[in-house]
């Protein structure tokens, strides 16, 4: 199991920047969150790949920064925004293979969306089978503001779906929406293949990793008990910490459960 952190934490940064602050500090495993096209290929994308390689770095994961126009593009009823953006994400999936990357984050539709669950689900399976034949998992987050912030919108995809469909579990995310992420982890099990972690209080819900409340050995036991096998990602936002080394501290943190 890799212990990693998101370039995601230092956003606004730009993505290779983050990456670069990060291997600064002794951080060598990532999920990098691409925020712009330019990123994916050309100058840029070499640069990151530069990064990577000098660093000596693991990439465990991807998200992409279309996650903002899924409800309208995957999820959507134009069926050239679909095809589309089906040709976007294989190209996501290229990058992936180069990077050695693994997971695919998915956000999905907005809680708003005009999408059944019939159609929601037939779209995820085809992504997720394109995926497959790239080597790539795409896992569905369970997102706030997004219909996967729904417990039960969850436990319907994994019953509808069963081996056809994984998750990412995002600790923040799940108490934003009202939802202990011990619920998940036990509904979800061995559905389970990335984590997002992060620590809360009781008056915020996105802290440095040691600085809250949150029960990491008892999330690390029932980890082992479904024998999971994926790696985990420190997701905080940028008024979640003070200091770059706080991530380093959270990391550390964690690698004494995991």
């Amino acid at each position: 199991m890799k212990i990693g952190v998101s370039t995601a934490c230092l956003y606004p940064d730009e993505t290779e920047t983050a990456l670069r602050q990060l291997c600064e500090i002794g951080i060598n495993n990532f999920e990098i969150f691409f925020n712009a096209d330019c990123e994916l290929h050309g100058e840029i994308y070499e640069e990151i790949k530069r990064i990577i390689r000098d660093s000596n770095s693991n990439v465990i994961s991807v998200h992409p920064y279309t996650s903002a126009v899924e409800t309208m593009s995957l999820f959507g009823n134009y069926q050239r925004r679909y095809m589309d953006i089906m040709e976007v994400y294989k190209r996501y999936f290229e990058i992936m293979n180069e990077l050695g990357a693994k997971i695919f984050v998915l956000h999905g539709a907005l809680k708003s969306a005009e999408c059944s669950e019939e159609l929601y689900f037939e779209r995820y399976s085809a992504l997720y089978s394109s995926g497959h034949s790239f080597g790539v998992t795409v896992a569905q987050e369970n997102v706030n503001y997004c219909k996967s912030g729904s417990l039960e919108f969850l436990r319907n995809m994994k019953k509808q779906l069963g081996d056809g469909c994984k998750f990412v579990l995002d600790v923040k995310q799940a108490i934003r929406s009202g939802i202990d992420p011990f619920d998940i982890l036990n509904a979800l099990g061995n559905s389970i293949v990335h984590c997002h972690l992060s620590d809360n209080t009781a008056e915020r819900d996105c802290v440095a990793v040691g600085k809250g409340r949150f029960a990491f050995k008892k999330f690390a036991d029932i980890l082992k008990k479904t024998d999971y096998k994926g790696d985990i990602v420190l997701e905080l936002y940028k008024n979640g910490f003070k200091e770059l080394n706080e991530l380093k501290e959270s990391v550390r943190y964690m690698e004494g459960f995991f």
